[in-house]
């Protein structure tokens, strides 16, 4: 790595951002003091992606953003304000395209494909499914959705179906030329029948010359109406190919490769193969090379057959050109799961340090009356723990039932070999495979042809346990089968090979077992405190006390002192900021409860029957929405603004809509319920209607809230900015983040805001009067940052203190030092609890008195006896910090020792 890593800046390329724009912000972001910027996925992608993650060419950029050209700019800008490049990059799945080249040449020739291997394929199966029809295959050809087409640029026939087009085999082109009248005929389909891979390019050049010639062109023409009003004649072409276009239900269950989650247009790649890493990495590694890559994030490295694998052959790749870029990977770790630090990488994205957080800012002491409040509210008791398993089964056994069919196959194969074993049947062995992954605590297990590492052997002994124990299979024998396959219990090299085979697919497909029914489900129907509800989070765990904090950071520093520190990503449920004002909510349970039946009987009209005992909003989504709209609005949002209003109201209906579904209870996306979710979307509409009273009355009751998650904003950016790793500027975060989830969160940014308010020097004093707009915000983000530019291993790192603070406001605060190995120190002390904190304040910071003796006892480790708050630059003398001296003029506190 050629500069240190200080802190990230993560730009959403495409939909406007391109190549030009990151050029252009290159001085912006040295002003800020970052050093690297963070990019989502710039290789070619599908036509009209968002995002990037469906790359069609891991060796071309994308031409949407400027090509090549235009990278070369920015990488030239960046290197000139001394700012590194970490791209984002996704090994894992390729998008299903016409752009995809590999892809196209594997549907046109098959397992004679060079490239037949490159993706997750069952070849065993007779061909690869494509489901893009609109209806069933049947209905599809008699309606006229599917024809064959001339493809005159790349001289190739191709199949159509409503759109979406298929190559064709060259070597079934006979179906076609056997219609032509024409003098070339017989030699065409001669020529065509028996062509090989090897001459694509030949039999591309044979028919573009012959369509330079008009008689030819005219009678192809004629021959390809001919085919395409003969059904019979169309389906016997089709049912030559390698492929078979089929109903878009049909992925659920007979899809015929590896995907990413249920998405059919994301084909899994196989990295574990040695041609196929070398030939995607080609392109990361000559960035590498030429000093234009400092760092890379592997994407949903829990996809891969063997990520500690691949991760070293990366490494490996790297070191051949005498490089060594950070490696950062997007890895969930759940519970008391930690990082493998075998894999010999920087650290994971971050989500974990989200879940840190939100311990520090939630109320613990109140969780029984939130939950009281909430199930009052929706009439029902509920059980995250019980929906999560009940989901996981669902998601297994409907939305990725072709998964399961496979596993089930893999593991009756191994079965059959075993004389206590061959008695298990296809039923009883699938609901062992659904049972296990229902009880798999975290999202994977690592085993590998290196063996079973000893914290997945006690992993998977405690869910063969548990799902025993939920007795949904009557005998143990087929869990406890599932649970040697995992292990690779097996003597015989045949079984041993077969419980290889069935463990690497299982443990591809349980991280999105979990992701979807997690992530995707759960928290779209466990709205009891929304905040909580965050990639990689636990909605049970309310709150913790900083003790827990500290044992957090303590971990961070063992394991991955360089990983990033996330607070907003792509993929975040809600905005960093939208959170913090929603933890406030668990503060006051008694208040919110009242506050809500309130904003309930404002919107009963608007609250309508669909069904029999059905509502819409539903009680569960209708308490998450209020939390939604609190956490959506802007600190100086006018509900009188007409224009203001109509935008968020658009934004919170396409979330709702989304949230809804993907809850999946009374409508979902693949089966739309247009009366409730009609019925909603006037109901949030209602809510932000600016003639109306609804939006008024509730902007003026939530103020106690905007003010305490203001307060949490600027905690948490400081602990952020001290914590142990690499702090991530989610675009535009330096400032306020009010953002809903994807989409949302992609939205474009006004940076010529931020460059304008960045360039002016305002006095603290004035950034806290001027709370609302953001600013004071990203002065805390500057400074923060500027520090750490100074000590950067200090604060990678460096020792982590915490630090005991007494006093009647005790619980209120929580403070730590960071050491460097040279003697320099800095202390982070910020407060937590705001709500009750600030008891009524107008604005977001404590009067002096109210700290009374509250204050921090410095250990000898911290010799320095001067401290400089570089927020104030105001100093502070001796080794009893007081409280009231140091939020004395902002309501956070960074220190740097001399």
């Amino acid at each position: 790595m050629s500069r240190p890593l200080v802190a990230t800046y993560r730009l959403q390329f495409r939909e406007g951002t391109t190549f030009q724009t990151a050029r252009d912000l290159s001085a912006y972001w040295k002003r800020l003091g970052v050093s690297h910027l963070y990019a989502s996925p710039i290789f070619a992608a599908a036509e009209g992606s968002t995002h990037g993650y469906d790359v069609t060419d891991y060796n071309a950029l994308d031409e949407d953003l400027g090509g090549i050209g235009d990278f070369t700019e920015m990488s030239n800008a960046l290197a000139s304000a001394e700012i590194g490049l970490i791209l984002d990059f996704v090994p894992n799945h390729m998008g299903v395209s016409p752009r995809n080249h590999w892809w196209e040449d594997v549907l046109r020739w098959g397992e004679e494909s060079r490239y037949a291997h490159t993706f997750d394929i069952a070849w065993e199966a007779a061909r690869i499914i494509v489901p893009v029809l609109a209806k069933p295959y049947g209905d599809a050809l008699e309606a006229g959705d599917l024809t064959v087409q001339l493809d005159e640029r790349n001289a190739a026939l191709r199949f159509d179906a409503s759109g979406y087009g298929v190559p064709i085999d060259p070597r079934t082109y006979g179906h076609v030329f056997g219609l032509l009248d024409h003098a070339e005929r017989d030699r065409l389909v001669r020529r065509f029948s028996v062509s090989t891979p090897a001459e694509a390019d030949e039999l591309r050049e044979r028919l573009a010359e012959h369509l330079t010639e008009p008689d030819f062109v005219s009678a192809l023409k004629a021959a390809l109406t001919k085919i395409n009003a003969d059904k019979p004649a169309l389906h016997a072409f089709h049912e030559a190919q390698a492929w078979r276009l089929a109903w878009w239900r049909t992925a659920r269950e007979r899809l015929t490769y590896r995907r990413f989650f249920e998405i059919a247009d994301l084909i899994g790649v196989r990295q574990e193969l040695r041609r196929v890493f070398r030939e995607s990495h080609q392109f990361v590694i000559r960035l590498a090379r030429e000093r234009r890559l400092d760092g890379i994030r592997i994407d949903h490295v829990d996809g891969l057959a063997d990520p500690k694998t691949y991760l070293s052959d990366l490494r490996e790749a790297f070191q051949s050109v005498r490089r060594s870029p950070a490696i950062h990977v997007e890895k969930i770790l759940t519970g008391e799961e930690r990082l493998r630090t075998s894999w010999e990488i920087e650290g994971t994205t971050g989500y974990e340090f989200i879940t840190a957080l939100s311990g520090l800012y939630v109320d613990t002491a109140q969780e029984e009356a939130m939950t009281e409040a909430y199930e009052a509210f929706i009439g029902r008791k509920e059980s995250l723990r019980s929906m999560i398993v009940a989901e996981k089964r669902s998601i297994f056994t409907h939305n990725l039932a072709g998964e399961l069919a496979v596993l089930t196959n893999l593991a009756l194969d191994v079965a059959a070999r075993g004389l206590s074993t061959r008695d298990l049947g296809r039923d009883t062995l699938a609901r062992s495979i659904v049972e296990v992954a229902a009880a798999l605590p975290v999202y994977r297990t690592y085993v590998s042809v290196d063996g079973v590492p000893r914290r997945d052997v006690a992993i998977i002994d405690e869910a063969v346990e548990t799902a025993m124990g939920r007795r949904e299979v009557e005998a143990d024998e087929p869990i406890q089968f599932i649970g040697r396959l995992m292990k690779l219990d097996f003597e015989d090299g045949a079984e041993v090979a077969g419980a290889l085979d069935f463990t690497r697919r299982f443990q591809q497909t349980t991280g999105a077992v979990m992701a979807k029914a997690v992530e995707d489900t759960a928290f779209y129907r466990y709205n009891r405190l929304i905040a909580l509800n965050e990639v990689g989070g636990e909605p049970d765990q309310y709150g913790a006390d900083p003790d827990a904090f500290h044992e957090a950071m303590r971990i961070r520093l063992e394991d991955q002192p360089e990983g990033l520190l996330a607070t907003t990503t792509h993929d975040t449920k809600r905005g960093e900021d939208a959170r913090a004002r929603i933890y406030t909510l668990s503060e006051a349970p008694e208040t919110w409860q009242r506050l809500v039946a309130g904003f309930a009987e404002a919107m009963t009209e608007w609250r309508k029957a669909v069904d029999p005992g059905l509502f819409s909003p539903d009680g569960a989504t209708e308490w998450g929405l209020y939390q939604s709209l609190l956490g959506v609005l802007p600190t100086d949002f006018d509900p009188a603004d007409e224009e203001h209003c109509a935008e968020i109201a658009e934004r919170l209906t396409a979330y709702a809509e989304k949230a809804v579904r993907e809850a999946k209870r009374y409508t979902s996306w693949t089966a739309p319920a247009e009366a409730y979710e009609s019925a909603l979307k006037a109901f949030v509409e209602a809510m932000l209607d600016h003639n109306g009273s609804f939006i008024q009355t509730f902007w003026d009751a939530v103020q106690p809230f905007v003010v305490a998650g203001a307060m949490n904003s600027f905690s948490q950016t400081v602990l952020k900015l001290a914590a142990p790793g690499v702090p991530d500027i989610y675009q535009g975060t330096e400032f306020y983040d009010f953002s809903l989830v994807d989409p949302d969160n992609r939205r474009e940014v006004d940076f010529d805001a931020r460059v304008a308010a960045l360039g002016e020097e305002v006095a603290p004093a004035e950034l806290l009067a001027d709370w609302r707009s953001g600013r004071l915000k990203a002065h805390l983000t500057r400074a923060g940052i500027r520090l750490r530019a100074e000590a950067p291993e200090m604060f990678t790192k460096g020792d982590y203190l915490p630090l005991a603070v007494e006093g009647p406001m005790a619980q209120h605060v929580v403070a730590f030092a960071r050491i460097g190995e040279g003697g320099g120190a800095a202390i982070a002390i910020v407060p937590r609890l705001t709500l009750t904190l600030l008891d009524g304040q107008s604005r977001p910071i404590v009067p002096q008195e109210r700290w009374a003796d509250t204050v921090i006892r410095l250990p000898d480790a911290l010799n320095a006896t001067s401290w400089r708050n570089v927020l104030t630059e105001a100093r502070i003398e001796g080794t009893t910090l007081a409280l009231s001296d140091v939020f004395a003029d902002l309501p956070v506190a960074l220190l740097s020792g001399s």
